[in-house]
């Protein structure tokens, strides 16, 4: 299973609960692995993100509107905030 892959995927609501799932079933099987693993930090990690978000999309050649959000970027956004300092 890997998160990214699926997370680049999501399109719609159905997709974006079936991810969630998945990202919580990660979280409870590899919680060391994550960098943010506590709420606090992953707060933290997903408020940095959304600040720098948009250069992130511009990083990866993307055209996107952070304003108008998807349910791809809500899922990029809890990808991210399992490691974004």
């Amino acid at each position: 299973m890997d998160l990214e892959v699926i997370g680049r995927q999501v399109k719609s609501k159905e997709d974006f609960e079936e991810f969630l799932h998945l990202l919580l079933q990660e979280l409870r099987e590899k919680r060391l692995a994550w960098e943010n693993a506590d709420l606090e930090s992953y707060l933290g990690g997903l408020h940095g993100f959304i600040l720098d978000m948009q250069g992130y999309y511009q990083n990866c050649g993307e055209v996107v509107d952070v304003s108008h959000p998807t349910w791809k970027m809500f899922a990029d956004i809890l990808l991210a905030a399992r490691v974004y300092e």
